[in-house]
């Protein structure tokens, strides 16, 4: 529990709600964290203590929940879900109850994206010892909305090497790669999608507990999270256009193979026509029968023919441009000069501005 006010802060740890009871008469805003949800009996006590509607206490403890805002008679019930990428991507539900001079947050897990929030308000930056429970409900949206700026450049700088190997050196673990990186910007799209919702919701409807100064700080954090999902989808874009750039440096590659191998087959067709001509074995008798078979010089005439009619079919190769065909890098495209590249990859997404 951190209470503050304009003249100082009160920050300590709550081992029963009874104990939050007593300091909520003084003056300021406090802020109530609570780290779980199995304790069944605390959270129907704190539903008593700050007269919390029985089913928004029912979808705390349904994590499934998405993005949303409830509007009640004396607070604000706000879902939101903050992510964790440190043993792989995850999104954690955030529930928020917002009322005339307190905030209670639940949260699944120890462990959040608030430590910014909580150094203001110890060192008393910004406008949070001032601002009201609005105020202090903005900086925790904001707070959890902005941890995905550097996690999607994380993604950018992912897609921009993957990029480079599906160009070079495609294998098939690029193709892994690049799943992996499709499924979970899925995963913060269906996550960020329902927060630009609920925030323009928060922003539309009216209600005493965010005051008209606190919507404009508000309207920053909806701009960040249409930001985000802008991201996303790029990236997205990205992922989907290095899968079919690998898909065609594979057929490319078949192609170059096959052709190879129909050249083989080119060139050795004939020499299996002649090979198979001359080892019928004609009767020598015959008059009609192949005067190379009683030439002694025979055999080598047969090879010296299969060498010319395969050095012929390889200078006829050659001149129609199918061997060592294929793009060359100095070759303008469809007429146009060579000029400088445009630069390829996804651009990086810079820092947000602090609301």
């Amino acid at each position: 529990m951190i209470s503050y006010s304009e003249a100082g802060v009160q920050e300590s740890a709550i081992s029963k709600p009874s104990e939050i009871v007593p300091r909520l008469a003084a003056p300021g805003v406090h802020w109530i964290n609570v780290d779980g949800l199995g304790d069944a009996a605390a959270l129907a006590e704190l539903g008593d203590i700050f007269k919390l509607h029985r089913l928004s206490l029912e979808d705390v403890v349904n994590t499934g929940q998405r993005a949303k805002v409830e509007h009640y008679a004396d607070h604000l019930y706000i879902v939101a879900h903050q992510i964790h990428v440190e043993d792989g991507l995850r999104t954690e539900q955030i529930s928020m109850f917002v009322g005339a001079n307190f905030v209670l947050t639940f949260q699944e897990l120890a462990g959040d994206q608030f430590d910014p929030v909580r150094a203001r308000i110890r060192e008393g930056r910004g406008r949070l010892r001032t601002g009201g429970s609005g105020y202090l409900a903005y900086a925790l949206l904001d707070a959890i909305v902005d941890y995905y700026f550097p996690v999607l450049e994380g993604y950018g700088e992912r897609l921009e090497l993957l990029e480079d190997e599906v160009l070079k050196r495609p294998r098939r673990r690029s193709v892994e790669r690049i799943y992996s990186i499709k499924r979970e910007l899925l995963v913060l799209r269906r996550s960020m999608w329902p927060m630009r919702d609920a925030l323009h919701s928060l922003l539309r409807e009216e209600t005493v507990l965010i005051q008209a100064e606190d919507r404009y700080y508000l309207q920053d954090v909806y701009d960040h999270a249409m930001r985000v999902l802008e991201m996303v989808e790029s990236f997205r874009e990205t992922s989907s256009s290095l899968l079919d750039v690998y898909l065609s440096s594979q057929g490319n590659r078949m192609n170059e193979i096959m052709k190879v191998l129909t050249m083989f087959a080119s060139i050795f067709i004939p020499l299996s026509f002649i090979a198979g001509l001359y080892g019928m074995n004609f009767d020598t008798s015959s008059p009609w029968n192949m005067p190379e078979l009683a030439w002694p010089y025979g055999y080598f005439f047969a090879l010296g023919l299969m060498a010319a009619v395969a050095g012929g079919l390889l200078v006829f190769f050659a001149r129609k441009g199918w061997i060592g065909a294929g793009d060359r890098d100095d070759e303008p495209v469809d007429g146009a000069g060579p000029g400088p590249s445009a630069p390829s990859g996804p651009p990086p997404a810079g820092p947000p501005a602090a609301g």
